[in-house]
């Protein structure tokens, strides 16, 4: 699928003999109206008028490198299509060389990738490819991070609540998918679908994922009659079912466990469908019977150590212990292992319940604020997740996806804002 199309960019193929030249002082006016229409549009405005003084001065070839300013995954298509797609064709051929494949690691401040071509063609494209740059890389990052962590894990992409818009779903989606696809080179589940139909696609599915949101719980009347109406409604669906609204959450999971496995299963034919059990609990109550003390107990048997202290150092490491003086780290792994909300304390407490049932076969969904850290800290807890459902690997502070381009060879000859020098040392057009 090309991702000029995804984002909702008028596309044509860009194709043409390889000697066709640039003629001095014409305007780009070669793109189709439609093309040329939603460029001009978006474009920021000093971009075109630098295009109109290229063209009454004369046209050089440039070439650009593109950067970012924090440590990324390479998630780039998005940006290259959309380039491809609205350099003229009767511009001077346009040459793209990757620095880094898809998927890599790229250092902060390295460039990502170069461009080369005439001015008047490339100037007015900058917005639009660096639009399609930093949200995918950034993702991609986030992703693979969490994924790797927790390699065991399967996550779903459940970011589209929090996205103000399809580009944004499409890219942070498709960044994610990149991510995703290295952190499984390296042994982990990684991501296996998305809420929405829109995404699924990136991660190998025709459809999107889910059961029910909270509102369906207090719209049934009980836990347990929500999971029924969904399977009379979806019988050949697996079943997740949330046990969190009414702050029950350990009774209502046996409730449906006792209603699934003796009840509903044995009519099922197939045998083939699943239940799983979501944990979703609101940041600012326990779960059901806990509390910090009792978290910490449970915590504490889990890994084995002898108190509430060892429980953190064995979880941050000796040296992030150690070095964490102020103990801003410790209080936030605190609230991770032994909080409030959906907590390693919670966690394994559901996993114990059901376990101490016979209740083995039904898995546990975790959802509420898994980003980087909460991951982190769960894996290194040995939390018994089956699958995480976040939209937490989209960028949280958005300054990260800013990504800049260059210009730093005019004709082949280097040209470069002063104190960007050593950004693009040694490249080539």
């Amino acid at each position: 699928m090309r991702f000029a199309r995804w984002l909702k960019i008028p596309v044509s193929p860009i194709a043409g003999p390889a000697h066709w030249s640039f003629v001095m002082n014409k305007p780009v006016e070669s793109l189709p109206a439609e093309k040329l229409e939603y460029l001009k549009r978006r474009t920021d405005k000093y971009f075109t008028k630098s295009r109109q003084i290229i063209e009454r001065f004369g046209d050089r070839t440039v070439t650009y490198g593109v950067f970012l300013r924090r440590g990324v995954i390479c998630a780039v298509n998005p940006a290259i299509d959309a380039l491809r797609t609205y350099y003229p064709q009767s511009a001077e051929p346009l040459k793209i060389t990757r620095l880094y494949e898809e998927g890599a690691f790229v250092p902060d401040q390295m460039a990502i990738f170069t461009y080369s071509g005439s001015f008047a063609a490339l100037v007015e494209l900058e917005t639009l490819i660096l639009q399609r740059i930093g949200v995918a890389c950034v993702s991609a990052y986030n992703a693979y991070k969490m994924a790797t962590n927790l390699k065991k894990v399967a996550f779903i992409d459940m970011h589209a609540r929090h996205s103000p818009g399809d580009d944004l779903s499409l890219l942070a989606a498709y960044g994610a998918s990149v991510g995703s696809r290295m952190a499984k080179l390296n042994g982990a589940v990684g991501f296996v679908g998305s809420s929405q139909d829109l995404t699924a696609h990136f991660y190998g599915q025709e459809k999107g994922v889910g059961t029910m949101p909270h509102g369906i719980i207090g719209y049934a009347g009980s836990t347990l009659r929500a999971a029924q109406m969904f399977v009379e409604t979806h019988p050949r669906d697996n079943l997740t079912v949330l046990i969190d609204y009414y702050g029950r959450e350990y009774s209502d999971a046996l409730e449906v466990c006792r209603w699934w496995y003796n009840e509903t299963l044995p009519k099922d034919l197939s045998g083939a469908r699943a239940l799983a059990l979501r944990i979703d609990t609101h940041g600012e109550r326990y779960a059901e019977g806990l509390d910090y003390e009792k978290s910490v107990e449970i915590v504490v048997k889990w890994l084995h150590v002898p108190n509430e202290y060892e429980a953190v150092r064995y979880v941050m490491g000796e040296e992030a212990f150690d070095a964490d003086s102020l103990n801003i780290v410790k209080d936030r792994v605190r609230k991770v292992l032994f909080g409030t909300g959906v907590s390693v304390a919670s966690v394994i407490q559901l996993r114990q319940t059901l376990d101490a049932s016979g209740f083995n076969a039904c898995k546990i969904v975790g959802s509420s604020g898994f980003n980087l850290f909460k991951c982190k800290m769960f894996a290194n807890s040995r939390a018994p997740l089956d699958v995480v459902g976040t939209g937490s690997f989209i960028p949280d502070n958005f300054n990260d996806t800013f990504a800049t381009a260059d210009i730093f060879m005019y004709d082949g000859k280097p040209g470069i804002k002063l104190g960007r020098e050593k950004l693009f040392q040694g490249l080539k057009p």
